[in-house]
């Protein structure tokens, strides 16, 4: 009996250059795991909550204790399986995390494949840009981070490259780093 593989494309909305990964996952991933997957390849921390969307539902963890969600349509992804929500190729869903910066995502099915052997784990097969750093406000923050830390003169410079790192590469990208470390998400 053959496997349905999605390739799927994640991209940071609102970054340029785009910050994206690419990456093969069995159709039949749940989200919590590609919640894990996401995480993972983009290069998030994992500190701050997330949903995904589509049609105006939300799909999040969701307890008996919530009562934040108000009158939304959230739904309890625990057993919702990625295939789901992405059907036909070129479908797509949007992915949240940290909903103070509010760093979205869009998830796109680039292609469909059949396999016999189901994969392991989740493999990443491209992608661009390093990923920012949590809890720098959004997209807009990263982008004054970045001007700011391209400029030795400027008031904050010090600061920034005291927070982020002397080491921090907004080009840096390893496929074999991602890999590695997506070898822990069962799916």
């Amino acid at each position: 009996m053959t496997k349905q593989v999605y390739q799927i494309q994640i991209v940071l909305k609102g970054s340029k250059p785009k910050i994206w990964r690419r990456l093969l996952i069995p159709s039949d991933t749940l989200l919590p795991n590609l919640h894990q997957i996401i995480q993972i390849s983009m290069g998030w921390e994992g500190g701050h909550l997330h949903q995904f969307e589509k049609n105006d539902i939300c799909y999040s963890m969701k307890s008996k204790q919530d009562d934040m969600w108000g009158g939304m349509d959230v739904v309890d992804y625990k057993k919702i399986k990625i295939s789901g929500l992405l059907i036909r190729e070129k479908d797509k869903i949007r992915y949240e995390y940290d909903f103070g910066d509010s760093w979205e995502h869009d998830v796109i099915l680039e292609k469909i494949t059949e396999t016999v052997e189901k994969p392991k784990h989740a493999v990443c097969i491209g992608g661009k840009m390093n990923c920012p750093p949590e809890d720098c406000g959004g997209i807009w923050g990263y982008e004054d981070l970045l001007e700011i830390i391209k400029n030795p003169k400027h008031e904050e410079y010090k600061e920034m490259i005291e927070w982020v790192g002397e080491d921090f590469d907004p080009e840096y990208f390893s496929k074999d780093e991602v890999n590695e470390l997506l070898k822990v998400v069962k799916i």
